[in-house]
């Protein structure tokens, strides 16, 4: 009797530990579930200063017209009331003629 009732009970330890370490649901899936919350997580950081940084710029561009004023210059290429704009034109050589081409006689 008590050699039946230990080997079921070696059955079910193996059972078990078939289950834990082998299976779909074991050891494997915990692992790799520990690597998406962990490449989540760092997803989830790199969006928050993400948000920050425009809950930042959001806040400048209520707060003052400097903001709106850089953009306008450095987006659109706008300039103030007060300035004046010059514009600096490089200067363009004149493309040179190229070499007539030679042709060379066959010697025979």
């Amino acid at each position: 009797m008590t050699r039946w009732f230990a080997g079921i009970l070696v059955s079910l330890t193996v059972l078990l530990q078939y289950r834990i370490w082998l299976s779909d649901d074991g050891v494997s899936e915990a692992y790799r579930l520990k690597v998406a919350v962990a490449q989540q997580s760092a997803t989830n950081a790199e969006l928050n200063q993400r948000n920050a940084q425009l809950a930042a710029e959001v806040a400048d561009l209520k707060a003052g017209m400097t903001a709106i004023e850089e953009r306008a210059r450095s987006e659109l290429g706008m300039i103030g009331q007060s300035e004046s704009f010059y514009q600096v034109v490089p200067k363009v050589a004149a493309p040179t003629a190229p070499a007539p081409e030679r042709t060379r006689t066959a010697q025979r």
